[in-house]
């Protein structure tokens, strides 16, 4: 069996978690999971099977999208709802939707972002979450991400009270934290703030709509259907730059032949998904750092 299997990722569990419990259903061992969701975060999680793991890195650099919730008033130690209360600070007065569409505005586009201390970022060999748990704090690298649309989901005025909260959805690149981003939206509005809730909604081109639960992953295997909600490998490249050669080219190309670049894609950057005439996708491309208008192959997808 080979594809990507989109999981409906429940709450409570780690993305490891839902790769172990996917191998006892499947009985089989080459599985792999395409970037982390924190354990009280649902949502898409595409699941690469067999020779697809070898794109579940191009399924993890594509683009995602979240719906969550802020929650206005107090921060947290993991900057989501499972941490412990740091910072408190009761609302006073309204927030407007005005005020709110403002800060949501200036987010908009390239941001820094500083990764939270319980996050998978490795420092120094070790993952930033195995220092908090040791009440270690170390200096995190702050890093660029892209936030390409967000806006408000439900309908209102304004918001008062203690603590308020609202919804949003919001569509970004990789390496962005929606944690850290609800807590900039606070700090923005004036106040300490935390994500109370979330939910990614897409992965590359895998949506809620694609997605199995376990419970429906394991009636489609008993019943020998579940080939039949798997995704081609193809699927996960579909975003990158696309060179279509023929069968003769194609067999230089499984042998890891160096090309030269066709001229639509001189001027790209990154990986480059070459296919077949009858739509396969056989390998990854890239650059060649040192011989100008060539491609070198990074990766290999199907040899003969």
């Amino acid at each position: 069996m080979e594809g990507i299997l989109p999981l409906w990722k429940p709450k409570g569990m780690t993305s490891h978690d839902c790769v172990f419990k996917l191998r006892k259903i499947l009985r089989m061992k080459k599985i792999g999971h395409t970037g982390t969701l924190d354990p009280d975060v649902t949502g898409v999680l595409p699941i690469c099977l067999g020779r697809a793991t070898k794109v579940a890195e191009y399924i993890t650099d594509a683009g995602k999208s979240y719906e969550g919730e802020v929650t206005i008033g107090y921060s947290t130690t993991t900057e989501d709802s499972s941490g412990d209360k740091v910072e408190e600070k009761v609302v006073t007065g309204s927030i407007t939707r005005e005020q709110v569409e403002e800060v949501l505005r200036s987010l908009t586009g390239v941001i820094k972002q500083t990764p939270p201390m319980f996050s998978a970022v490795k420092v120094n060999g070790k993952r930033l979450y195995e220092y908090a748990r040791q009440g270690i704090e170390v200096e995190r690298p702050t890093r660029e991400v892209t936030i390409y649309k967000i806006e408000l989901l439900d309908e209102w005025e304004s918001l008062s009270g203690e603590q308020v909260s609202f919804r949003f959805k919001v569509d970004c690149s990789k390496g962005t934290y929606i944690r850290t981003l609800a807590v900039m939206i606070g700090e923005k509005l004036g106040y300490p703030a935390h994500m109370s809730d979330l939910s990614r909604t897409r992965s590359a081109t895998m949506t809620l709509s694609d997605c199995l639960t376990f419970e429906q992953i394991e009636e489609a295997q008993s019943k020998g259907l579940l080939e039949q909600s798997l995704r081609p490998i193809e699927d996960a490249l579909s975003y990158l730059p696309k060179y279509e050669i023929n069968d003769t080219l194609a067999m230089r190309v499984r042998n890891g032949a160096v090309l030269e670049a066709p001229p639509e894609l001189l001027l790209t950057e990154g990986p480059i998904a070459v296919f077949t005439e009858s739509g396969e996708a056989i390998a990854i491309y890239v650059h060649h750092p040192s011989k100008q208008g060539m491609i070198k192959p990074s990766k290999i997808l199907k040899v003969l």
